[in-house]
């Protein structure tokens, strides 16, 4: 496929445009400094927190001790709320696993972790499930009726497959029951710099895909800031629903920061996922926190349970998120 130096040069444009931006955003707009507590908390978490509405900035107590407030901002609008480790109250956790895709990826899955991947998302109301493109008819059938999608991987881990091939990967993996796309852009004709290309892979998967949402996985990792800027740009003009940082097979996973500059890229019409490395509640808070309005992990039931995922050193081998 021919570049085509026109839209390069929009491209590169557009992403300049938006690296100002954000310089601009950066200069008028200095962090504030970390908010130091020097309340105390009410020693019984069924109380009010003694806090002044001014002065709190975010102890995460509030969803158990001042509940009138919170009731507020769902009055407003709000549909999360989000709070610190330890604090326990169920409907919290179970609303933190609305933005979990619980995920499953590795090569060799059996039938008895996929069955119990549906299990877990049926029991805790996850927001899909997300396997490779052979497993969606399986686990379509054992989700029937639960109100849980499942997400199928496309052009997964490496993106370097054509685009006809991750459409057709798509249609098929919609037939079998897929209600979402997550694709792997591909890398090597981003870091080349032909845009074309890339738009139109991912073009050609949104295309195939219809009315289902596209994720396109950046593989963060393998990305400089200004070829996540790109990525970002080039996936909106395709048309995406979301933005992704990783597969969770390539080097890295998801930050913070390179959230917080997704987002700051695709603004409001596009969406971002954190995958690769969420393994604790603290993980999914921090996520949440820097824009990520779904979170892809395996340690899913973990992070609703504000317990400590199991370590997981070979993330290539296993495929873990």
């Amino acid at each position: 496929m021919a570049q085509d130096p026109q839209f390069e040069h929009l491209v590169e444009t557009i992403a300049n445009r938006v690296r100002q931006e954000l310089s601009r955003q950066t200069t008028r707009a200095p962090a504030p400094a970390p908010h130091v507590h020097t309340h105390e908390h009410a020693a019984h978490p069924g109380q009010p927190c003694k806090a002044g509405k001014g002065e709190c900035t975010g102890c995460g107590w509030s969803i158990a001790r001042r509940p009138d407030d919170v009731k507020k901002l769902m009055d407003m609008g709000a549909n999360r709320v989000s709070a610190s480790p330890g604090v326990s109250d169920g409907p919290v956790r179970a609303d933190l696993a609305h933005f979990i895709d619980h995920t499953l990826l590795k090569a060799n899955v059996t039938r008895d972790e996929l069955k119990k991947l549906c299990e877990e998302a049926r029991q805790y109301k996850f927001a899909s499930v997300c396997v490779n493109a052979a497993n969606v008819g399986y686990c379509a059938r054992e989700l029937r009726g639960s109100g849980v999608p499942v997400v199928a991987v496309v052009g997964f881990p490496l993106g370097a497959t054509t685009p006809a091939a991750k459409a057709f990967e798509t249609k098929e993996a919609i037939r079998d029951g897929a209600e979402e796309i997550d694709m792997v852009l591909n890398i090597g004709a981003l870091k080349s710099k032909d845009y074309a290309v890339v738009q139109q892979d991912i073009q050609a998967v949104v295309q195939a895909a219809g009315a289902h949402k596209v994720k396109v996985i950046l593989e963060t990792g393998e990305l400089n800031r200004d070829e996540k800027v790109i990525a970002c740009v080039l996936s909106k003009i395709a048309g995406a629903a979301f933005v992704k940082t990783s597969t969770g097979f390539g080097p890295g996973g998801a930050t913070a920061e390179d959230v917080a500059l997704m987002k700051s890229v695709v603004g409001d019409g596009v969406e971002v996922k954190a995958s690769g490395g969420v393994r604790t509640t603290e993980d999914a808070d921090r996520m949440i926190q820097a824009g990520a309005t779904r979170i892809g992990a395996s340690a899913s039931v973990a992070i609703v349970r504000g317990a400590k995922a199991p370590d997981t050193k070979n993330v290539r081998r296993i495929g873990g998120y």
